[in-house]
């Protein structure tokens, strides 16, 4: 059963009716399967939506007693149905919203095995891995979810994501070389902001990337520094486009450039940001 959810953590779920979409309507009992999961987890979502409205006045008992009852529904589904894979995939990523993360682990590692090809069960063990510092094993399963959906923006970022923060195992491993290491952090990131023209977020860790390359392209970053600017909702994301800009031109020997640009920061939040500049700014003009 569901234990007591830690509040501060709770999201609403991903679009877990895809995970029916993907399972075969072969049989009359399947089919009823299917519709006992669309309201398992049509009232899964209205419970996470209806603890997002309380915000802070959750009243978490209530949730804890909501969350239970679906977790003896899903056990029911599961119990009539033992190879039906949606249903593992539902409920291990219930557990793991939940932070009961080794019973996710086993709910998601069986769907996987009943059915290899459900992309967001790869992601999500991918993400239970790479929770847990074990980047080697979580990488296959990111890359594997890319491949069943590759128009999944998610799935690319979390890729790349993984490989920076772990770039040291990855290379100490030995199958990567920096340079291939480096070509797929920034092919990740320029895949999940293409995907998602949308998710300012991932347009601007794909700018940030360049800064984590061995070998960076600055005239390739400085060109998304200036498109992000001309993206920017607001005047303060503006000019930390700005910042970004300048430091680049600074690295690259520009620094009149940078002082022009720097004297367009105003915004009082962004001062220790751009005083950091000033003596690298100083050191270029040198």
């Amino acid at each position: 059963m569901v234990s007591d959810p830690p509040v501060r953590r709770l999201r609403l779920l991903l679009a877990l009716p895809l995970l029916i979409a993907a399972v075969p309507r072969a049989a009359e009992a399947e089919n009823l399967a299917e519709r006992n999961l669309r309201r398992i987890i049509d009232r899964q979502k209205e419970a996470f939506a209806d603890a997002a409205k309380q915000g802070d006045n959750l009243d978490a008992s209530s949730l804890k007693r909501r969350l239970q009852e679906i977790s003896h529904d899903y056990e029911v589904l599961l119990r009539d149905n033992p190879r039906y894979a949606a249903g593992y995939a539902a409920y291990g990523l219930l557990l793991g919203k939940v932070d009961m993360r080794k019973e996710a682990a086993a709910m998601l590692l069986k769907a996987n095995e009943l059915d290899p090809d459900i992309a967001i069960v790869k992601n999500q063990i991918g993400n239970l891995l790479a929770e847990d510092g074990k980047p080697l094993q979580a990488a296959p399963y990111f890359i594997a979810a890319i491949k069943l959906e590759p128009g999944e923006p998610v799935y690319h970022y979390q890729l790349g994501t993984l490989l920076v923060e772990a770039r040291d195992e990855f290379l100490k491993n030995g199958q990567w070389t920096r340079a291939n290491l480096d070509n797929a952090v920034l092919e990740a990131f320029r895949k999940a902001s293409e995907l998602a023209p949308d998710r300012f977020e991932f347009a601007y860790r794909h700018a940030e990337s360049y800064y984590d390359l061995e070998r960076p392209d600055w005239g390739a970053a400085l060109k998304l520094w200036s498109a992000l600017e001309e993206k920017a909702p607001s005047d303060i994301e503006r000019q930390t486009m700005r910042l970004h800009a300048a430091n680049i031109l600074i690295k690259t020997g520009r620094a009149g450039h940078a002082r022009i640009l720097l004297e367009t920061v105003t915004e009082p939040g962004l001062q220790g940001q751009k005083d950091r500049l000033k003596p690298l700014l100083e050191n270029a003009g040198k």
